[in-house]
């Protein structure tokens, strides 16, 4: 790969009227390390065409089948595909751009299923291509001080973690008058085995073990449809075992009235406790025992290296969801650029095996649940 020239990217999903696809171009844009260049943006191919000229990429494609095999063939083609479309696609859209030899970064969650996953799982360990999971709550800066101060034994032993993600976005039947993402994202065909579970309860789920560095070994699970007739769960509440015996609280709800995107994390150590609020993003609390609590602050001199390397703008400065979404960017993009150069990526990104992580912990919480709230093994 010529290593002096901005990388070229390609989007599947993401047209008109969905959410997420101008937030990947945001992201992996910010940085000027790539450029958007090509994209199956519907699968209506007027809406595609429309799509893509909106956005002035240089080429528009009807379908992803068309856009893997015609780029990879392009000596001009995409160094990386985006995929932005709807859950039940991100399985045929990442093995046909695997299969072509174009490295793939893909929203969460990874696949509908578990064995879709660890087919993908398979694919991409068999291979060179890089994979990319956006869980973009990783990628704030006091997130990665919170991690590196558990990492560095300062809140000793783990003895329990409580993560709250809440909105009330899907409170009413929205699908039911032509919301395009509340009609995909509660259809069990197009979303999966879980609402809100699959949805946000996997972002919770994936904070708790990129900050801790312990995994959730089993879960408890209530999952519950409030609104009439909708097919998927919109709340759930849970509890946790995780490894070494600490305990764990988890609930994720999409009917609670009031609520924005209240992403919350509570740590609690032998030495120390931390908390951080998604709402108030540069600001982590460190609670040492016996002593009085730190606020420490996006920015400022005493973080960690991992905390400055993600961070964009001095102390004071609000960085939020976009910053943490490029964050995730940034390091797909330099280990694209060192498996180009015959370098070994360094994979600092959630990556295919977290997303399988996900998809275990969405068919477990939805088997618990319908087991009568059981105790499940991830």
């Amino acid at each position: 790969m010529e290593t002096q020239r901005r990388l070229r990217a390609g989007i599947v999903g993401g047209g008109r009227g969905a959410f997420i696809g101008w937030v990947h171009r945001l992201a992996a844009e910010l940085d000027g390390q790539a450029l958007l260049v090509a994209g199956a943006m519907s699968s209506r191919p007027e809406i595609a065409r429309e799509s893509a000229a909106a956005w002035f990429l240089v080429r528009a494609y009807s379908s992803y089948e068309e856009m893997a095999r015609a780029e990879s063939l392009d000596a001009n083609g995409i160094d990386f595909v985006i995929i932005a479309a709807p859950n039940h696609l991100h399985y045929p859209v990442a093995r046909a751009f695997l299969a072509a030899g174009i490295h793939v970064i893909c929203d969460k969650p990874l696949a509908l299923t578990v064995a879709e996953g660890e087919e993908l799982v398979r694919l991409v360990e068999a291979s060179p291509i890089l994979f990319a999971l956006t869980h973009t709550y990783t990628g704030y800066p006091a997130v990665r001080e919170a991690r590196e101060l558990v990492r560095g034994g300062q809140l000793g032993e783990i003895r329990k973690v409580l993560v709250e993600y809440t909105q009330d976005w899907l409170m009413q039947p929205l699908e039911r008058g032509g919301n395009k993402q509340a009609e995909w994202r509660t259809d069990p065909a197009r979303a999966g085995l879980g609402g809100a579970v699959g949805d946000i309860g996997t972002h919770a789920a994936n904070l708790l073990e990129f900050v801790t560095g312990v995994r959730i070994e089993a879960v408890c699970a209530d999952l519950t449809s409030f609104v009439s007739g909708r097919g998927l769960d919109d709340d759930a509440s849970m509890l946790l075992r995780l490894e070494g015996g600490a305990k764990g609280t988890l609930v994720c709800s999409q009917i609670a009235c009031g609520e924005e995107n209240r992403l919350s994390l509570r740590v609690y150590g032998t030495r120390a406790g931390l908390e951080w609020h998604q709402q108030k993003p540069n600001t982590l609390t460190f609670k040492p025992a016996g002593k009085p609590w730190e606020l420490r602050r996006t920015g400022q001199g005493y973080l960690s290296a991992h905390a400055h390397a993600a961070t964009r703008t001095p102390a004071g400065h609000p960085e939020g969801y976009l910053e943490a979404f490029a964050n995730i960017y940034r390091g797909f993009i330099e280990d694209v650029r060192r498996v180009g150069q015959g370098q070994s990526p360094l994979g600092n990104y959630p990556g295919v095996k977290d997303g399988l992580r996900g998809l275990r912990f969405i068919a477990q919480s939805v088997a618990s649940s319908r087991a009568g709230s059981v105790w499940m093994q991830l």
